[in-house]
């Protein structure tokens, strides 16, 4: 079994902070790392996800042009506000989750729930952040657990975060916090179930990662949970996972989209918004 390079990261008191693998620098590293150092000095807590936390997490290089970050909904705006006076051009580009800064081709991700409104960065993902070093830099990491429940719903026609998910789990599963990844999930359950099942199927070897308890509830509570009566308004939770993908489904087919309320946190202005930019690109 292959060591687990997440345990050094889980706090910043552990022996040694996990470095990103040695990459070549680009020009938009010299913007991220004057971003980083203005909002360190600013005092505004964020944690480091995306591409560069995989990078120390699980030893995957990707070049990317944009670095993400993620922080409470509450100091979203003074993000902004920040990196907009260090001389980075701004915008708040989906005010129900995330916002930009931009320097020439490079930008930067502000984000503070996901496109579905289901994955909010709350006070816990601060808790149980890690530590790395990333562009040279001290920085906190986004919680293993909270970088899986926001990808396992990365289920776009041309974007899927199940590969993400694989190398995760092969690298850090033996020490996630599974409980509590679990309650992330909640009554989402049967999308961490799917992504398990695809991580036997990719790395067969690394099985033992996932502890057994995991599997055997989760495939417990598939078969228990309640046959959903007949209503009116015939849920379609395919929104959750692509928001493009299943807009025919709601719009012509009659079914409801789930991001709405009662059972989803979005607005119809907020979803119109996040759907214009998939019909734009």
């Amino acid at each position: 079994m292959n060591a687990q390079p997440a345990r050094a990261a889980r706090t910043a008191a552990a022996p040694g902070r996990r470095r990103a693998p040695e990459r070549t620098a680009s020009e938009g590293d010299t913007f991220f790392r004057a971003a980083i150092g203005s909002l360190q000095k600013a005092r505004i807590p964020f944690l480091v996800g995306g591409a560069y936390a995989l990078e120390v997490l699980a030893g995957i290089v990707r070049r990317t042009k944009d670095f993400d970050i993620f922080l409470l909904p509450r100091d979203a705006a003074r993000c902004l506000q920040e990196l907009s006076a260090a001389g980075y051009r701004t915008e708040l580009t989906f005010p129900h989750w995330l916002g930009k800064a931009f320097c020439g081709e490079e930008f930067i991700d502000v984000i503070f729930n996901s496109g579905n409104g289901l994955c909010h960065v709350d006070e816990a993902w601060f808790e149980r952040a890690g530590s790395g070093v990333v562009l040279g830099i001290d920085v906190r990491l986004c919680p293993v657990e909270e970088i899986i429940w926001q990808k396992a719903f990365v289920l776009e026609r041309d974007r899927c975060d199940v590969a993400d998910v694989a190398h995760l789990l092969r690298q850090s599963g033996a020490d996630l916090d599974w409980n509590r990844l679990l309650q992330r999930f909640g009554d989402c359950h049967p999308v961490l179930l799917a992504q398990l099942v695809l991580f036997d199927f990719i790395f067969p070897e690394h099985r033992d990662q996932v502890p057994d308890w995991v599997r055997e509830r989760l495939v417990g509570q598939y078969r228990t949970d309640p046959q959903p009566a007949p209503c009116a308004d015939r849920p379609c939770y395919g929104t959750l996972l692509s928001a493009s993908q299943y807009l025919r489904d709601v719009d012509r087919e009659g079914y409801s989209d789930v991001r709405l309320p009662p059972r989803g946190n979005l607005t119809r202005e907020q979803i119109a918004v996040w759907t214009a930019n998939f019909m734009h690109h």
